[in-house]
């Protein structure tokens, strides 16, 4: 994994492919590599989907090789969603088949003259790139199946959807399973719309014949793994309650914790939560004979994931994830988790953000285009997404975009981007992360959900200001980290509460890279990493003013504890001091 891939769609005489050392990105990988070359090379101020915009998809440090959970692939560009720098990941097969053909990165740049669609198809025999407009508008999964007629069955899919080619802000990139089903996303930002300003629908990658990336110590590197799988299967979260419910698991403890964001986040608690938890998706799944419990790429062993299938016993959807339950469940007023399985499906077939798009469902629901609760006609409305529609152009550009349009004031977006499901009331820590972060609301990228609600690597109290900043700033550190190397972000909570765990983690990249890599290192390169996020926000406009949540938080208090976010702005503006 020594080289990166440019692509130039916008050549001349046709999209034009050079191979290069990774030279000045050296020791980066995943987000770190995306973050820096898109920091580097883009210039801030420009369109996202204009020529001067890159597309960056890049393995983690660790992809590629026998370390489990390893398989996570990071997207990188300026996002149309939010106008800043965007690290969107993904998880299936993409991180490790790229990383096991030697690339550290496919940069996809430039813009085609004409509106033809390209298809890229990469193997051993080198790089081959192709018009095909019958791919026009295909679905993620038509578009997989006929790839698969195409190339046969072991390969893997990094494609868009019809949103990406319609350049929707809340488009996502779909990377094929196990399965070869296009059901992991990177989903946030619209990065699914940047690769459809490049004119790329699929990039087909077939590692046939490649072997496994060899560390440099062989025996360490075998040794670590085994201890990091036993510290991942110990931990409760990991070992119990993830692989037997999946991250739903979160719904009823959420609902509980009266954090759970119900009616476009008016209420904390939601009636019909017990209906659409984890343990009722489970025992769903598993009386139709679907799965609770299953990975996503090969090399995990939490098995998060798993299989919805429909009232016949048909597959539907993968298992819908935490979030996807709550932005079409609570967040609309929808207990029926068949009609929130079959949206998930269409997002994933459109090519979606489920966040974006559920949050933007609940608030054209707030602006009075439909009722709170009205499963088929949320159904009715992602359809129109699908066809382009004037309405359904509206949805699928995002949650700001929607309130804009219906004219409604409880929009709970940051930097343009949809909050996820977690109220930063009731759970103020993840406000912070919420209303600092490089990438606009996201949650993942400082979990803090896990020491305010679960009291995983000690506990602050949820719904009280202290504290809250220094635990944000802690976790987007280390998250940032941790996306550089390609494990799953769920590593995090064995890592937290088992310092051997985290030893056994170290141990990995120093075996692997023949490096001394101490806890010290991880902080420094998360630090790196968020500072050339910082740096690029900065250049393209951003200020501390829009380091907030918006002005309803402060003052609305969400029931049932009655609270209202407390950390003050001085205070969030301490986030990045260090």
């Amino acid at each position: 994994m020594d080289k990166i891939l440019r692509i130039d769609m916008g050549a001349e005489a046709g999209p034009k492919v050079t191979e290069e050392p990774l030279g000045v990105y050296a020791g980066f990988g995943g987000r770190a590599l995306t973050s820096a070359v898109v920091s580097k090379e883009v210039p801030p101020l420009c369109h996202p989907l204009g020529a001067e915009n890159k597309l960056v998809i890049a393995p983690g440090l660790l992809s590629g090789t026998i370390a489990s959970m390893s398989g996570r692939l990071s997207v990188g560009c300026k996002s149309p969603l939010t106008g800043g720098i965007k690290e969107s990941n993904a998880g299936g097969q993409g991180a490790q088949v790229l990383a096991r053909m030697g690339y550290a990165a496919i940069v996809l740049e430039g813009k085609p003259e004409k509106d033809d669609l390209y298809k890229i198809v990469i193997n051993g025999d080198g790089v081959k790139i192709s018009v095909d407009n019958s791919l026009r508008m295909l679905p993620n999964y038509d578009l997989v199946d006929r790839m698969k007629q195409q190339h046969g069955e072991k390969i893997t899919c990094i494609s868009i959807g019809p949103a990406g080619e319609m350049k929707m802000s809340a488009a996502s990139i779909a990377v094929t399973d196990m399965e070869l089903r296009p059901t992991r996303h990177a989903g946030r930002g619209g990065v699914g719309a940047v690769m459809g300003a490049k004119c790329v629908k699929v990039i087909v990658l077939d590692d046939t014949g490649m072997k496994m990336r060899a560390p440099k110590d062989p025996e360490k590197y075998k040794e670590a793994n085994k201890r990091w799988v036993e510290g991942l299967k110990k931990h409760p979260v990991t070992g119990q309650g993830l692989p037997a419910y999946g991250t739903n698991v979160l719904t009823n403890v959420l609902n509980e914790a009266g954090g759970y964001p119900t009616y476009n986040f008016k209420q904390g608690r939601f009636d019909g939560a017990s209906k659409i938890s984890g343990e009722t998706q489970a025992e769903t799944e598993t009386a139709r004979g679907g799965l609770a419990t299953h990975g996503c790429h090969r090399g995990c062993v939490i098995q998060c994931s798993g299989t919805f299938n429909d009232k016949d016993g048909h597959f539907l959807t993968k298992q819908p994830e935490y979030e996807t339950v709550w932005s079409h469940g609570g967040q609309c007023g929808i207990c029926d988790l068949d009609a929130i399985a079959q949206m998930d499906f269409m997002e994933d077939n459109y090519g979606l953000d489920t966040i974006e798009m559920g949050v933007a469902l609940g608030v054209a629901m707030e602006g009075g285009l439909l009722k709170f609760g009205d499963a088929q006609g949320a159904i009715g409305l992602l359809e129109e997404v699908g066809k382009g529609t004037p309405v359904g152009r509206i949805l699928g550009n995002g949650a700001a975009v929607t309130g804009k349009v219906f004219g409604v004031e409880r929009v709970p977006v940051v930097k343009g981007q949809a909050l996820p499901a977690y109220d930063p009331r009731a759970v103020q820590g993840i406000g912070v992360t919420y209303a600092t972060s490089t990438m606009g609301a996201d949650h993942t990228a400082g979990y803090a959900v896990a020491t305010n609600i679960l009291g995983v690597g000690g506990k602050v109290d949820p719904l009280k200001p202290e504290g809250q900043v220094e635990l944000s700033r802690n976790l987007q550190i280390a998250t940032a980290a941790i996306d550089a190397t390609g494990m799953c972000l769920f590593i995090a909570f064995a890592v937290l509460d088992q310092p051997e765990t985290f030893q056994a983690l170290l141990d990995l990249l120093n075996a692997f890279y023949g490096l001394n890599l101490t806890a010290d290192g991880v902080v420094t390169l998360g630090k790196t990493i968020l500072t050339m996020e910082r740096d690029f926000n900065a250049k393209a406009g951003f200020t501390s003013e829009h380091d907030r949540l918006p002005q309803f938080f402060k003052t609305e208090k969400v029931p049932p504890h009655n609270v209202v976010f407390e950390v003050k702005d001085e205070d969030l503006d301490k986030v990045f001091n260090w």
